[in-house]
């Protein structure tokens, strides 16, 4: 591992934690001339990078380039490296948080009441559940009709677990298991 002085040190790790590795904002005290030269010199070892700032997401400017547009430093794979952390874990763990993220905005689907498919729902949670022949009788569907929803919008869209079974005299059935 390479010997890091403090700042640096400092500047790698924050970045290392951050989204997409922003070594912005600097610790506090460290501005100016002694920031440029810190930054210069952690660029010239590669273990930071200047790239250009995304304003429209908020991103910290570390220099203003002109014309509306800044750049602001990213912890390089061979920053991450230097502080003792592999970028396939950093990686990862963004992986992980994004996807979280984005699970906690999604609505979770919801049954529509009414419909033909709320009625098959309605014979599935019966104790007894239903057998296709009386969903197609109870919908006007064709068989292959009643097997789609059950597989698709059941099974996959909300999520419900159905369970099949054969019994003597009443052909196959069906049911709704609530875990």
């Amino acid at each position: 591992m390479t010997r890091l002085a403090d700042t640096q040190s400092l500047i790698l790790s924050a970045g290392a934690q951050r989204p997409d590795n922003i070594a912005m904002p600097l610790p506090k005290g460290l501005h100016g001339a002694a920031a440029k030269k810190v930054v210069t010199m952690m660029v010239g070892r590669g273990w930071l990078e200047e790239v250009e700032a995304n304003l429209r997401r908020g991103e910290p400017l570390w220099r203003e380039t002109g014309d509306g547009h800044g750049t602001t430093l990213v912890v390089t794979d061979t920053g991450l490296l230097a502080i003792g952390i592999e970028p396939v874990v950093v990686k990862t763990v963004v992986a992980i948080r994004e996807q979280a993220a984005k699970a906690a905005t999604l609505k979770p689907p919801t049954q529509r009441t009414g419909t033909k498919q709320a009625q098959i729902i309605a014979m599935l949670q019966r104790p007894e559940g239903a057998t296709v022949a009386e969903m197609v009788t109870a919908t006007g569907w064709l068989a292959h009709t009643v097997r789609g929803p059950i597989s698709g919008a059941l099974k996959k869209k909300l999520g419900l677990s159905v369970a099949t079974e054969k019994v003597e005299g009443r052909g196959t059935g069906a049911m709704v298991e609530f875990g």
